[in-house]
């Protein structure tokens, strides 16, 4: 079956654009983007902060509330507020989501490959030098629960994997998913007359994003960018969610070997 935005013929994307490729698409001034970018970091942040307590005291870990955040914050706004522009705008969900130009297929598995050949050098690499750096020297005083510190030893094997279940589902698949929808399928095409400086200033502000992480502002950044270029000089929001979704899914992985004490 073929896979929209992946093509297997030769020809090749991802070409400059030309002024009236740009205003095609209806350009957000920089505070709407700044507030459509921020806002829903903050609820999710608010989110976490008011659910921990009751998540914990159903038996829970205090990382579970995040991919609750995913189920009850994060799909409700960001799609919610697609559908809400769509009906505004008299235009289907689907004209909504631009960049999903044709990519060749080897291309795309070339690109996707490298790019998370990249997530796993900068999250083994890059991530636990500068967390370290940056909770020592300026989150110190963020309560542990953000940093998800806890002896997983005290859940039984029944709630750890009912969490990694809802993790892997939610974190690993159904929140990149939504957020490429939201932040590179709709957002990103939407501040495009910036030009080159477009992913740079989506990145940022994707990393700024999660309030509830920010000591990993740095590293995120430093991860996100090459996706969001790519799928921005490509035209297509696939690389990126790929990437994404694969980059989730590993973390997950881990995640699964330190709930069981292998890490």
């Amino acid at each position: 079956m073929a896979v929209r935005g992946i093509s297997g013929d030769e020809q090749v994307f991802g070409r400059d654009r030309t002024a009236s490729d740009v205003v095609s698409i209806d350009q957000h001034s920089l505070r709407r983007s700044l507030i459509l970018h921020l806002l829903p970091g903050a609820l999710i942040t608010v989110f976490f902060v008011a659910a921990v307590p009751v998540v914990r005291g159903l038996g829970f870990p205090s990382i579970m509330t995040l991919y609750l955040a995913v189920a009850f914050v994060l799909v409700p706004f960001q799609l919610g507020y697609l559908l809400y522009r769509a009906r505004h705008d008299d235009r289907s969900p689907g004209e909504m989501v631009d960049y999903r130009e044709p990519v060749p297929r080897g291309q795309f598995l070339l690109l996707v490959g490298g790019l998370f050949a990249w997530s796993g050098l900068i999250f083994v690499l890059v991530f636990p030098p500068l967390d370290d750096f940056f909770i020592d020297t300026a989150f110190s005083w963020v309560p542990a629960l953000f940093f998800f510190d806890e002896d997983f030893g005290q859940y039984s094997t029944t709630i750890l994997i009912i969490t990694w279940t809802v993790g892997l589902i939610l974190n690993g698949f159904v929140g990149p998913i939504v957020e490429e929808i939201y932040f590179r399928g709709y957002l990103l095409p939407r501040i495009s007359r910036f030009g080159s400086w477009a992913p740079v200033l989506n990145t940022v502000l994707f990393s700024l994003y999660h309030f509830f992480t920010p000591w990993q502002n740095l590293s995120r950044i430093i991860w996100a960018l090459p996706m969001i270029y790519a799928t921005w000089w490509k035209r297509n929001i696939y690389l990126s969610m790929t990437v994404h979704v694969l980059s989730n899914v590993a973390g997950m992985l881990l995640l699964l070997l330190v709930f069981f004490g292998s890490v």
